[in-house]
């Protein structure tokens, strides 16, 4: 049996179509004149979320990244929500090379608290420090298990950012993901942000790849940094010929990968309630907590890996489990029999311990 890897839904594979327009692609240079399947992809790309023009990175990190450095100077404070990937998982490269301030917002479920983040604007203003120049929201929510952002609330945040002369980055790595969970089309989420990113190398399956989106102008600033950086590629077209696809064919399909999700977790509970409440499940994104199991989560992967199932340990007592177009019912079956077994095992040897 091959294994079945919900590690993540980066690990998904190019489709036939992708790869044969990856061999057809039209190329030229991206780090001079411009690569002509590049420039399709970047105007399909901006066209999706309702901005001017777009800019083809490599990943996301280096999207957000990006944005950070073309929205602000050095010394700036940037407000996020306390658990924003862009905080946890992306090396501090806002501090190291942006040589950024970060404040992190409370929150629920990715969710920023709104009062604490008007306070954040007053009490710079009271201690005579320069106001925060950047919010950044981020949906889907990594950290918050694919919690989805409501669209009031993306307003809110928007509005007490602009009234304060701040400007809003959307982290839209999963923004598909979002769009289908909330039953509309991705500028609408986009529409509360200045600047978005988001990845087409994730469940949209293109092998590399992302799109930092935003006015015109604004896109050929950030084109300067995507240059320090070292992501100014050449014959990229190869892979942006993936992207387009990705983005013609892959969007709709995502309700598939949710509705596996919740699949996932269902079966979960059954094996026992405390792992995970399958109503918070929105998208693809399963987490599952093994508190109460007496063993460590990088005990569980090793055991799980050992089922033929890949997953990923956060922290000491927590799994993620991510669905993609790899993963069917069939795929979630065998996935929740393995945590079964795992699960069983966890009970059994304390007993024999104790007996012992």
């Amino acid at each position: 049996m091959a294994p079945i890897d919900l590690r993540s839904d980066t690990v998904t594979r190019p489709t036939e179509a992708m790869q044969e327009a990856m061999r057809r692609a039209e190329l030229g240079d991206d780090g001079r004149e411009g690569d002509p399947t590049v420039r399709k992809l970047e105007a399909l790309a901006a066209s999706r979320v309702g901005k001017q023009a777009a800019l083809y990175l490599p990943s996301g990190t280096m999207a957000n990244l990006c944005s950070l450095l073309t929205h602000t100077s050095r010394g700036a404070e940037v407000l996020l929500e306390r658990t924003a990937h862009i905080i946890s998982y992306e090396n501090s490269g806002l501090s190291l090379l942006g040589g950024l301030f970060y404040r992190p917002i409370p929150g629920t479920r990715g969710a920023m608290d709104v009062t604490a983040l008007e306070f954040a604007f007053e009490s710079g203003l009271a201690s005579k420090q320069l106001a925060p120049a950047l919010v950044c929201m981020e949906t889907t929510h990594n950290t918050a298990g694919g919690a989805v952002l409501p669209l009031d609330h993306m307003a809110a945040v928007a509005r007490i950012a602009r009234q304060n002369g701040a400007k809003v980055h959307l982290d839209g790595a999963r923004i598909f993901n979002a769009a289908v969970a909330l039953g509309v089309s991705a500028d609408k989420i986009a529409a509360h942000a200045d600047t978005v990113c988001f990845c087409v190398s994730k469940a949209l399956s293109a092998p590399v790849g992302s799109l930092l989106c935003g006015p015109s102008a604004f896109i050929e600033r950030a084109r300067h940094f995507r240059r320090m950086l070292g992501g100014a590629m050449r014959q990229s077209g190869i892979t942006a010929a993936a992207g387009i696809i990705a983005l013609e064919t892959m969007i709709e399909r995502l309700r598939d990968d949710h509705a596996n999700a919740r699949l996932l977790a269902e079966g979960f509970h059954q094996v026992d309630p405390s792992l995970v409440d399958p109503g918070s499940i929105e998208t693809n994104i399963v987490r599952v907590d093994i508190s109460g199991s007496g063993r460590s989560a990088k005990r569980w992967v090793e055991e799980l890996a050992a089922e033929g199932v890949a997953t990923s340990d956060y922290g000491r007592t927590q799994l993620r489990f991510v669905t993609h177009r790899h993963i069917g019912p069939v795929e979630v079956e065998q996935a929740v029999a393995a945590v079964r077994r795992v699960r069983e095992r966890s009970v059994q040897q304390p007993r024999q311990r104790a007996a012992g």
